[in-house]
Formats: structure tokens, C-alpha cells, sequence
């Protein structure tokens, strides 16, 4: 483990130094699990993280528990597919943990940490932090009987009864923005929201790539409302069964990485915008390994 110069700061692991390490309580957790950030991800994961209001000047009381432990609890969650009340116990506790999460996808903390870490990741590719083409898709996934009714939907393509999720990525497959639907939303029409939503977040994108699902009025309305130029990429003439094609399997790709992540294999989550914050936490723990090559 590495170590800071001054010991005031070591985090209490013996790890990289913790911007509130004088002020929470100490840990004794050791590093055990395989989603636990290691010394370099929590570098550049740590500056991107909302600045508490005691160091803002916007007071508040003290942190109790180490913020690198509840990133870590976060990742164990999405990354083992647990419920919240079955966090280990070396942990801060649950609800603890729950309530971080919830707050900081509400101040839309967990988009900018992911936007963050993305330029960082294409910086060290040797790209422009702010990319100029995409390729956007979708995916059903099945929901639990925690998913209410009204925020569900049945895709008869698929056979799925739950929601969908809508995602944009860059050239590199990294994600840009994710929106949550129920099942049976058309991808068209879902797209009208998620190219506004790309638009906002990385107005630098010019084309983006497509399946054949986002075809029709979507491609003129996307032109002369945001200025996108979408290309549809078709199946091979006789294509059977999977096979990879040109641009699309970028996208594709991050949907598997996503799927790695248990808690998204299958839909948990009451609101949709968690669901969402589910997916942006996979990418966050998959996008802070590319910078520090773990």
C-alpha cells in the first residue's frame, strides 16, 4: 500500500489519503473484495466527488464514515447484485450507505463523476476528453416484483416483462448517458429523450451510429433539432444469428459490460432514476480501472 506524507491524513486502510480522514471515524477494514477501489482508482475518483458542505464553508456536521468506504460499498452492491440491508458488516451501515447513493444521484454528483473519469479515460487513450461521434441502443431486462406497474412494460420482441435501458456511448464504448424506460417503449421514441439528454451533456457529438430500431422521423427531427447526424448500421444481407458488425458492437459491448455487474442482470429498483444510477455506478467502476490500467 502506498503511503502520504503526512500520517494527519493516511487513510485508515494505509491507503492513498482521505479528504476527510481527520474528522471521521477510523476503520479498521482491510481491502478484500474484488470491487473495492484500489489506491489508484480512489485518486481520481476522490477530487470528483462533491465537496462536503463543512469544507465549502457551507457548515454541517462532521463526517462520520470514510467516503472511500461508502464508494466501496456502493461498487460491492452493484458489483455482487446484494440487497442494501445485506451489506458486510465491515461496512458503514446500510442505510448509511443507501443515503449517500440517493443524495448524490439527486445533486447529479454520480453523472459528473462519471463524466469525469470518461475524459480521464480518453485522455489517457489519447483522444480528445470530448468526443464527437457515438453510437446510442437499448436492452430489456427483466424486473423484480419491487418494480411497480406503472413504471414497467412488456417487450413482445423480447419477451420481457420489466424496463428498458437506453444508453449512449463513445467511440471507446464508454458511457456518456443512460435513460430508463418500461419494456415496451419503442426505441424511437425513447431516443427523442436521450439525444436531448446527450445533447446537454456532451454537445461535442455530431454522428452517431444506430440499429435499424431508431429509423423513421427520428433521424430528420435529431438533424435539425440538435444537429446529429445519424447513420443507421443494417444487419448483413442473410445475416444469421450474432454477428459483429461495423460500430454497433461498440455499444453492444458496453451492454455486456454492464451486465457483468449483477445488480443489473435484473431490474431491483422502484424509481427508474435509480435504476439509472445502478447502470452509471457499473460504468464508474468499469471506467476508473482504463486511466490506472487495473
Amino acid at each position: 500500500m502506498s503511503s502520504c506524507p503526512s500520517t494527519s491524513l493516511v487513510h485508515a486502510r494505509g491507503g492513498r489519503c482521505c479528504l476527510l480522514a481527520t474528522s471521521h471515524r477510523r476503520s479498521h477494514r482491510s481491502r478484500r473484495y474484488p470491487s473495492d477501489t484500489s489506491d489508484a482508482q480512489w485518486a481520481i475518483i476522490e477530487p470528483l466527488l462533491p465537496t462536503p458542505g463543512r469544507l465549502a464553508g457551507r457548515g454541517g456536521r462532521r463526517a462520520v464514515h470514510c467516503r472511500r468506504e461508502i464508494v466501496d460499498a456502493i461498487l460491492y452492491v452493484v458489483d455482487n447484485g446484494i440487497k442494501w440491508p445485506a451489506l458486510p458488516a465491515d461496512f458503514p451501515p446500510w442505510s448509511t450507505v443507501y443515503n449517500y447513493f440517493a443524495a448524490w444521484e439527486s445533486a447529479g454528483a454520480t453523472q459528473s463523476l462519471l463524466d469525469g473519469l470518461r475524459d480521464r479515460a480518453r485522455l489517457a487513450e489519447g483522444r480528445r476528453a470530448a468526443p464527437s461521434a457515438g453510437s446510442i441502443d437499448s436492452a430489456s431486462v427483466k424486473a423484480a416484483e419491487t418494480v411497480s406497474a406503472d413504471s414497467r412494460g412488456f417487450d413482445a420482441g423480447k419477451k420481457i416483462n420489466g424496463r428498458k435501458r437506453h444508453i449512449a456511448v463513445d467511440t471507446l464504448g464508454l458511457l456518456i448517458c443512460v435513460l430508463v424506460t418500461g419494456a415496451g417503449v419503442q426505441d424511437r421514441v425513447a431516443a427523442r429523450t436521450l439525444l436531448a439528454r446527450l445533447k446537454y451533456l456532451c454537445p461535442s457529438i455530431r454522428l452517431i451510429w444506430a440499429d435499424g430500431g431508431y429509423t423513421g422521423t427520428l433521424l430528420n427531427w435529431a438533424q435539425a433539432l440538435f444537429g446529429f447526424t445519424i447513420e443507421i448500421v443494417t444487419k448483413l444481407a442473410g445475416q444469421t444469428g450474432f454477428v459483429v458488425l461495423p460500430r454497433r458492437w461498440v455499444v453492444e459491448r458496453t451492454l455486456a459490460w454492464i451486465n457483468q455487474h449483477r445488480r443489473c442482470v435484473r431490474d431491483y429498483e422502484r424509481l427508474p432514476q435509480h435504476h439509472e444510477a445502478i447502470v452509471r455506478w457499473a460504468m464508474i467502476h468499469t471506467t476508473s480501472k482504463r486511466p490506472t490500467r487495473d
